[in-house]
């Protein structure tokens, strides 16, 4: 995410270090200033940078490997995955929203790792998005490592673009993608919907 752009020297930046035209750190100025601040007031003056940091840092996200497989001990074994929580930011109004997260896949020949799953939920909760993608791009990326079609996420978060704009009420919203068995009523989709309900985490569907 590092500007090609040539540096300007320039008096507004604290301790005359550079600066770039359209950097993070010059935007997190720009805002503070739009909204009656002033950026080289004591408690201010470091702000851009941490600010920019914190967006680099959050954005270029490295998930790390999330193919790691092993050999199933049974097929049709169902493995649940709860209470993964993660922050993402809302693509609509730039403000952060936790999800906690529930992953349920049958297994055919392998068996991802557990570590993985945080991974793969991190990776697609690094940038932009909406809870209803997020839930739906972490399925199919299990779908497409396992092979199995027998994949079930459940989100349900809490957006601070409701809770702290708007209306400003506090609620949280549950996202769901049901694949293959899970798609319809049967034991397995009954079996992970006790298993949802044991964790605490998952309202009735």
């Amino acid at each position: 995410m590092a500007s090609t752009l040539e540096p300007l020297r320039s008096t507004d930046a604290p301790n005359g270090s550079e600066i770039y035209p359209d950097s993070l750190e010059t935007i997190a100025r720009q805002l503070l200033v739009a909204i009656g601040e002033d950026p080289d007031r004591e408690g201010l003056v470091d702000t851009p940078r941490r600010y920019a940091q914190w967006w680099r840092e959050f954005i270029d996200y490295e998930a790390g490997k999330v193919e790691t497989l092993f050999d199933s001990v049974s097929e049709d074994q169902l493995v649940f995955v709860s209470d993964m929580r993660v922050w993402s930011l809302c693509e609509h109004h730039l403000l952060p929203f936790n999800c906690t997260l529930n992953i349920a896949y049958r297994s055919a020949k392998n068996l991802l790792g557990l570590s993985k799953f945080g991974r793969i939920a991190h990776k697609h909760a690094h940038k932009l998005q909406v809870q209803e993608r997020l839930v739906a791009d972490i399925a199919k990326e299990i779908e497409d490592i396992t092979g199995s079609p027998d994949v079930a996420v459940i989100g349900r978060g809490e957006h601070l673009c409701m809770t702290m704009r708007g209306i400003r009420t506090g609620a949280l919203m549950t996202s769901a993608v049901f694949g293959g068995v899970f798609q319809k009523d049967g034991p397995e989709r009954s079996h992970l919907q006790t298993l949802a309900h044991a964790s605490g985490n998952a309202p009735r569907w």
